[in-house]
């Protein structure tokens, strides 16, 4: 009787758990469409990633990801807000839920995708760390560091590959952390410290803001892996496959060459079995994500694809100037790849 009991009571909580993980299903969906708008994390300040405009718009790659988020699920990219978040805020507003993804220039980890209770939903921007000197310091390479006064913005994984690289080449520092990525580059202009390092977008990002750009050079070591893409939390399957896909499709756009000025075209007339799949021509594929059939024009249409999105915010034609390098598609030398809409 005490084993039927034991049994009958594993079963019971079995059965309530799986009742409650479906319920848990699709929370953040429906949550989303309630309130009308995607709650977006985004950085604090970070030229081309998230930085307000004059008129306080949030413009960059990390602010435009979760713009097309927005397409997918309300067909209209103005229906999100945005909660700027410093590194040390980042997880715990995304853990209590106040805000729906966040896309702020974070390293994906093992960690944080399996210890922290978060999922990383892709890879927006492949980039690594480096040092940012004053040419006035007469430094080639970060080899030639030794006992520099290095500024480090904490809670980053920037302290860890930093020690890592100091210990392994048998070279000393002193690092000096600051809450943002301001007063981090500001403590570099003033002379308190010798170094800024961090991821290197932020580093030319930042070097746009000095002064005086011109003074200032980042070093030709890149010293870890650091893949960064939008988070959200684990549990809720519906949304990461939505976060996900929205990446993926503005990856699969620039790929087959889908693009602002012609998506509503090709649309309309293609004759590529592929395109059809992805504008939603042929097939319920929006259907499965739970968001609109033309999700994908939706998207391309009001944010654009990769390509452009890039381009508008960190490219050739912008003061930060950053080549695609890693970031170019898998079929033009570099690895960003997308998985099919099929």
């Amino acid at each position: 009787m005490k084993m039927l009991k034991s049994t009958l009571a594993i079963v019971t909580a079995a059965a309530v758990l799986g009742v409650s993980g479906f319920a848990q299903a699709g929370a953040t969906l429906d949550a989303v469409q309630k309130k009308g708008f995607v709650q977006c994390g985004v950085s604090d300040g970070l030229p081309g990633f998230s930085v307000p405009d004059a008129t306080g718009k949030i413009l960059g790659i990390d602010a435009d990801v979760c713009r097309a988020v927005a397409a997918a699920v309300f067909g209209d990219a103005t229906k999100v807000k945005f909660s700027q978040l410093n590194a040390k805020e980042r997880f715990t507003a995304l853990q209590s839920g106040e805000i729906d993804v966040l896309s702020r220039n974070t390293t994906w980890t093992s960690s944080r995708d399996s210890g922290m209770g978060l999922v990383f939903a892709g890879v927006t921007y492949y980039d690594g760390i480096g040092f940012l000197v004053n040419k006035k310091l007469g430094v080639k390479s970060a080899k030639e560091l030794d006992g520099a006064t290095i500024c480090i913005q904490a809670g980053t994984t920037t302290e860890l590959n930093v020690s890592d690289f100091f210990r392994g080449n048998g070279l000393k520092y002193t690092p000096i952390t600051f809450d943002t990525s301001d007063e981090s580059a500001k403590s570099l202009e003033s002379g308190r410290c010798d170094v800024l390092t961090s991821d290197k977008s932020q580093l030319y990002a930042q070097r746009s803001k000095l002064a005086t750009p011109g003074d200032y050079v980042v070093l030709p070591e890149t010293i870890s892996k650091e893949p960064l893409g939008p988070v959200v939390r684990k549990g809720d399957e519906e949304w990461f496959s939505i976060v996900k896909w929205t990446l993926f499709a503005m990856l699969n756009a620039e790929e087959m060459g889908i693009t602002q000025k012609n998506v509503e075209a090709e649309a309309k007339a293609t004759k590529n079995p592929d395109v059809a799949r992805l504008l939603g021509t042929d097939g319920e594929y929006g259907k499965d994500l739970k968001v609109r059939k033309d999700w994908v024009v939706q998207i391309v249409k009001q944010v654009g694809n990769y390509g452009e999105v890039f381009e508008r915010n960190l490219g050739k034609s912008t003061p930060l100037a950053i080549d695609r390098g890693l970031n170019a598609l898998w079929n033009n030398g570099g690895i960003q790849y997308a998985p099919p809409v099929r």
